[in-house]
């Protein structure tokens, strides 16, 4: 048997041992103090030692990026969309690239960062596709950046080509732009998931974000804490997809998720 393929067997079990484990002992009544060594301008303090202190609902809302990517959206909902985000303090809006421009004007001054998906939803498209996407909607106003990976490429053991895509779009960002890799992992295996995480951090994004919300499924709490194992502490995480909850919200965290990506903001921050 491959090595390699060995350590990350015994990785993984390692990790849904601790995973089982651990969810036995969680009561979402308790506050939750969640401390990592995270590299993140958003939310790190001085030394670089980030304290997630979460006593209310509302202490989630700096770790939030308030997501509408329905293909249907119309500019009454993109701009309920932008007032909420300021009034309830989240991180960023994250929209499609036609409506970076709107938002960023929307936004102007207020604290509140865009957030562009790229290549989005089925990370298909071509890497100088995916590089002039990312070009125009940093122009436009975009300060962060999710693409989604090349997943056939991935399954199919093209590691190059992923790679590769994954540079094109960070080479098209700015310095200040922060980036990050969706590897939708309901389509992985875990060892796929394992072997995409350390692509992303090989490469130099800031955060592995776990889904679109557009495929099979969404983040779970298996797969925040196998990234987690797998990026170690100072790699950023933003769990998306099916956080509908406060306490959906509260798991991420707990399992290593520094970042959440929810449409369902409002209704997670006003238990």
């Amino acid at each position: 048997m491959d090595i390699d393929k060995m350590d990350k067997k015994e990785l993984i079990d390692k990790i849904s041992d601790e995973i089982i484990s651990k969810l036995k002992k969680t009561s979402f009544s308790d506050n939750l103090s969640f401390k990592s060594d995270l590299g993140n301008k958003n939310i790190q303090d001085s030394s670089g030692d980030c304290q997630i202190q979460i006593n209310t609902p509302a202490d989630l809302a700096p770790y939030i990026d308030h997501t509408l990517l329905k293909p249907d959206a119309t500019e009454v909902q993109v701009q309920k969309l932008c007032e909420e985000a300021v009034q309830y303090n989240f991180c960023t809006v994250c929209v499609n690239p036609s409506w970076v421009t709107y938002c960023a004007r929307k936004l102007r001054a207020t604290g509140v960062k865009v957030c562009a998906v790229v290549g989005f939803p089925l990370g298909a498209t071509d890497s100088r596709t995916k590089a002039y996407e990312t070009r125009n909607a940093i122009e436009n106003g975009a300060g962060e950046i999710d693409t989604v990976i090349n997943v056939g490429a991935l399954r199919n053991g093209d590691l190059k080509t992923v790679e590769a895509d994954l540079r094109a779009v960070l080479t098209a960002c700015r310095n200040t732009t922060t980036t990050k890799a969706i590897i939708e992992t309901c389509l992985l295996s875990d060892e796929e998931k394992v072997i995409a995480s350390q692509l992303v951090k090989k490469v130099g994004y800031n955060f592995v974000k776990t889904s679109t919300g557009f495929s099979t499924a969404g983040a779970t709490a298996h797969d925040i804490a196998l990234i987690r194992r797998t990026v170690g502490p100072k790699m950023e995480i933003k769990a998306a997809g099916g956080i509908r909850t406060y306490e959906d919200a509260l798991l991420m965290i707990r399992s290593g998720a520094t970042r959440l990506g929810c449409s369902a903001s409002v209704k997670i921050v006003s238990v």
